[in-house]
């Protein structure tokens, strides 16, 4: 089921460049203000996630596309969208609630199956709610000691200054009301009223130096962060902290996918790593390309599958154990990928979207 942020990462090497803040000029509007124009390529260009909305499969992307299908991907729809910002990464925890985050600082939220979506926050209201956030913090104590307190206020005004340039990159919901959205420089908020209020987690990670997020997933009971680096952090429900997994690669990973019994990360240049203790060690697993891996789902059973940068498919037995490639037609470079049921995946990427039967 991801994800487009990836795919765009890979491309340009630091997402958040992707975008920039608009130069102004007469007769400008902002894509905040802009609803998304409906177009009969949308389902024919970038597209960036993936998700299932009960029986409908939903397919976010560029300019505020938001396209659905009733058909299992034979026919697709476009759907109201009140922003034109490039559209990262979906999440539908029910058939009929679903969340979608990207570009500046948008996250979307649709109460009918993706048919029609509304604002819940963006980039320019950001800055001030952070601000206010942690000045409050600040002035009950909780942020450390004073050096502590006044870094964390830096970093907070540097990120606020940014306002619509901070992107968020992906999006998870347990349910109908818990989810975080996270993205660039440690971004991550947390909803528990299903997104009516979203709550800063700046304070809460173990991420110093303010690295990228590019995916947040839930898995078993856990609940997961990857990024740059290596990084891969886990949440700790003791204490609301999401504490730091040690890896043994320094390269950027683009998502993590499993279940309770094996995780997979994934990231640059093929590589895979396969945890079975919650993250406490990982083993690398080999893959037989070499562009980066750009998304993952679990497909029935224990079998996960993986897509590259360049729209090549992997099938892990035994969640993850081994990889072998799928043999396909054609290959289109992968930003997201899900399966729909009969040995048959969707993948999304730049090219809009293509049907493959893996059997």
């Amino acid at each position: 089921m991801r994800f487009r942020s990836i795919f765009t990462s890979v491309l340009v090497a630091v997402m958040w460049l992707a975008t920039a803040t608009p130069v102004f000029a007469a007769g400008f509007r902002d894509v905040l203000d802009t609803p998304a124009s409906l177009s009969p390529l949308a389902a024919h260009s970038l597209l960036n996630g993936l998700a299932k909305a009960g029986d409908r499969i939903v397919a976010i992307g560029q300019r505020g596309h938001i396209v659905y299908s009733d058909d299992a991907g034979s026919t697709w729809k476009q759907a109201k969208v009140p922003v034109s910002s490039d559209l990262l990464a979906v999440s539908f925890p029910t058939p009929k609630l679903g969340w979608v985050v990207g570009h500046d600082g948008v996250i979307l939220h649709s109460a009918d199956a993706g048919l029609t979506w509304t604002l819940q926050l963006d980039g320019r209201r950001i800055g001030d709610m952070m601000r206010t956030y942690y000045t409050a913090l600040a002035g009950k104590g909780e942020l450390g000691t004073p050096a502590d307190t006044q870094r964390m206020l830096d970093d907070i005004a540097r990120v606020a200054d940014q306002g619509p340039e901070n992107s968020l990159l992906d999006v998870w919901f347990a349910d109908e009301r818990n989810g975080f959205a996270v993205g660039t420089f440690n971004l991550i908020f947390r909803t528990e009223d299903g997104g009516k209020t979203w709550v800063p987690w700046y304070h809460a990670t173990d991420n110093p130096k303010r690295l990228h997020f590019y995916a947040v997933r839930g898995i078993g009971a856990d609940v997961y962060l990857a990024g740059e680096q290596g990084l891969l952090l886990k949440l700790a429900p003791d204490d609301n902290r999401f504490r730091n997994l040690t890896t043994p690669y320094k390269g950027t990973f683009f998502g993590i996918v499993g279940n309770a019994t094996a995780l997979v990360a994934f990231g640059l240049r093929g590589n895979a790593f396969r945890s079975t203790d919650g993250g406490a060690n990982w083993f690398k697993v080999e893959t037989p390309f070499q562009d980066g891996i750009t998304a993952g789902t679990p497909l029935n059973g224990d079998t996960l599958l993986l897509a590259s940068q360049s729209g090549q498919l992997l099938l892990g037995q035994h969640m993850g154990e081994s990889f072998v490639a799928a043999k396909l037609e054609h290959m289109v470079p992968a930003a997201a990928v899900i399966g729909i049921g009969n040995d048959v995946v969707l993948v999304a990427g730049p090219r809009g979207i293509q049907r493959h039967s893996l059997r």
